[in-house]
C-alpha cells in the first residue's frame, strides 16, 4: 500500500487531534488527561523545532554568504542580487504586517477564549510580555547595540538572541569570502556538511509532525474549546493568502515595468516551476526546474541564472517572511498582546534576516517562526494555533519564493544587459523581444 504523503499525514493528524480534543472535552476527566498524557508530546515537538533553530541559522547563513565567490561579486552582480532580494523580502514583510493589522484575525477571539488561552499558557505568556515591556523602555539605539554580541556562545544559548547569531553568521561568512580559497575550504566544507546534517534533522523532525500536530491540536481544543478559535484560524489563513497574492502581483509589476516583458510570457515561462514548488514545498527541490525555465524560457543568460537562482534558493524567502510576520502578529493578537511600532519594526528586521538563513525545505519556515516569536516577545506556545494550517500555506508560500527568485533573476539580467530571446518559445510569436 502506498504511503500517504507527509502533508496528508499532517492534515489527518490535525483532524484527529481536533476530534480527540472535542471528545475528551465532553468528559470531566478528559481535559486533565489531555494535559497530562497528550500535550507533553506537542511540547516535545515544539522543543525539537527550537532545538535546531540556532544551528540551522548558523549553518545555512554561513553557507549562503560564503558561496559568493569574491567581494567583486558582492559589489556587482552579487550586490544587485542581494539588494533586490532584501528589497523584495522587506516588501513582503511590510505587506504581511499591513494586511494583518488591517484584518486583525486574532481579534475575532472572544474575551473568554483569550482568557482560556492566557491561563493555559500563563507562565510562557507572562515571561514573554515582561521581556517585551523591558524592550519598550529601552533607548532608541538599544536595538542596534543588541545586534552585536559580546560573546557568540552566550548568544547561541537563547533563541531570543537570534539577531546576534545572524549578525555573527553574516560577518563570519564575509570573512570566509575574503581569505584565500584553499584556507577557507576546510571551514566551508564543515559548514556545508553541517548544513546537510541540519536539513536531515529537519526531515526527521517532520516525520513526527503528524503526531506533534495531533498533540498540539488536541491540547488546544481541550483547553479552549471554542468555535471562534476556528473562525480566527480561517481568517488568519485568508490573511496569509491575500498577502501572498499581493506578492505575486508585485513581482508581475516589477517584471512588466523593468523588463517590458508581457505578463503572460512571464507566468507561462515560470508556471512549471511554480507548480513543482507548490507540490514539493521546497525551493531547493524546485531549483533545477527553476533554472531551466528561467534560462531556456525566460531568456536569462546562464551565467546570471546560475548565480542568482541558487543564492535566491538560500536567502530569498519572501513568502516565508510574509507568513512569519502575519503569524507573529496573529498569535500576539490571539493572546491579547498590543505590539508597539518598535516591536513590529523588530519583526520586520528579524523576519527579513531570518529568511536569509531559512533552509529551502519543507518545515523550515516553522523553525524560523520560532526565532521571530522569541525576538518579539510573543509566546512560542502560540505555534499550536497555526500549525494545523501550516502545510498548505507552506505550499503556497514556496510558490511565492520561487516566483520571487525568477523575477529577480530577470531584473538583474536586464540591468546587466543579459536578458535576451528565450531559446524555447513558451508563448506565441508576438511575445516581446529584448
Amino acid at each position: 500500500m502506498k504511503k500517504l504523503a507527509l502533508h496528508w499525514q499532517i492534515l489527518l493528524g490535525m483532524l484527529f487531534g481536533v476530534l480527540f480534543g472535542l471528545l475528551c472535552s465532553q468528559f470531566d476527566w478528559g481535559k486533565q488527561f489531555v494535559i497530562d498524557w497528550i500535550k507533553p508530546f506537542g511540547t516535545i515537538f515544539i522543543n525539537s523545532l527550537k532545538l535546531i533553530a540556532v544551528p540551522l541559522i548558523l549553518a545555512s547563513l554561513v553557507k549562503g554568504v560564503s558561496d559568493l565567490k569574491n567581494i567583486a561579486q558582492l559589489s556587482s552582480m552579487g550586490g544587485r542580487t542581494i539588494g533586490m532580494y532584501l528589497f523584495t523580502t522587506l516588501t513582503a514583510v511590510t505587506i504581511g504586517l499591513t494586511i494583518v493589522n488591517v484584518i486583525k484575525p486574532g481579534n475575532t477571539l472572544s474575551d473568554e477564549t483569550r482568557s482560556e488561552l492566557l491561563s493555559a499558557y500563563a507562565a510562557d505568556a507572562a515571561a514573554k510580555q515582561s521581556v517585551a515591556a523591558a524592550q519598550k523602555e529601552a533607548g532608541p539605539l538599544q536595538a542596534l547595540v543588541d545586534l552585536v554580541p559580546s560573546n557568540i556562545f552566550n548568544a547561541m544559548q537563547d533563541n531570543g538572541n537570534m539577531l546576534q547569531v545572524i549578525f555573527f553568521a553574516i560577518f563570519f561568512g564575509i570573512g570566509l569570502v575574503l581569505i584565500p580559497k584553499q584556507k577557507a575550504k576546510a571551514v566551508k566544507d564543515f559548514f556545508d556538511a553541517l548544513n546537510e546534517v541540519i536539513l536531515k534533522l529537519i526531515d526527521l523532525i517532520m516525520i513526527a509532525a503528524p503526531y506533534g500536530v495531533f498533540a498540539l491540536l488536541a491540547a488546544l481544543i481541550a483547553e479552549a474549546p471554542s468555535a471562534d478559535l476556528f473562525k480566527a484560524l480561517g481568517l488568519y489563513t485568508a490573511t496569509v493568502l491575500i498577502g501572498l497574492i499581493c506578492m505575486i502581483l508585485f513581482y508581475i509589476f516589477l517584471v512588466r515595468i523593468f523588463t517590458r516583458k508581457k505578463i503572460g510570457f512571464f507566468l507561462k515561462g515560470i508556471s512549471p516551476a511554480q507548480l513543482l514548488a507548490f507540490s514539493t514545498s521546497s525551493s531547493a527541490a524546485t531549483l533545477p526546474v527553476t533554472m531551466e525555465r528561467v534560462h531556456e524560457h525566460l531568456g536569462v543568460e546562464e551565467d546570471v541564472s546560475s548565480f542568482v537562482l541558487p543564492i535566491g534558493a538560500t536567502i530569498n524567502m519572501d513568502g516565508t517572511s510574509l507568513y512569519q510576520a502575519v503569524a507573529a502578529v496573529f498569535i500576539a493578537q490571539a493572546f491579547g498582546m498590543d505590539l508597539s511600532l518598535s516591536a513590529q519594526l523588530g519583526i520586520i528586521a528579524t523576519a527579513t534576516l531570518a529568511s536569509i538563513g531559512s533552509a529551502a525545505v519543507p518545515g523550515a519556515g516553522m523553525v524560523m517562526l520560532v526565532i521571530v516569536l522569541a525576538q518579539a516577545g510573543i509566546p512560542e506556545a502560540g505555534l499550536a494555533l497555526i500549525f494545523a494550517v501550516d502545510r498548505p500555506l507552506d505550499m503556497c508560500r514556496t510558490t511565492v519564493n520561487v516566483t520571487g527568485d525568477a523575477s529577480v533573476s530577470m531584473l538583474v539580467a536586464k540591468w546587466l544587459g543579459k536578458l535576451g530571446t528565450p531559446k524555447v518559445k513558451n508563448w506565441d510569436d508576438n511575445y516581446p523581444e529584448k
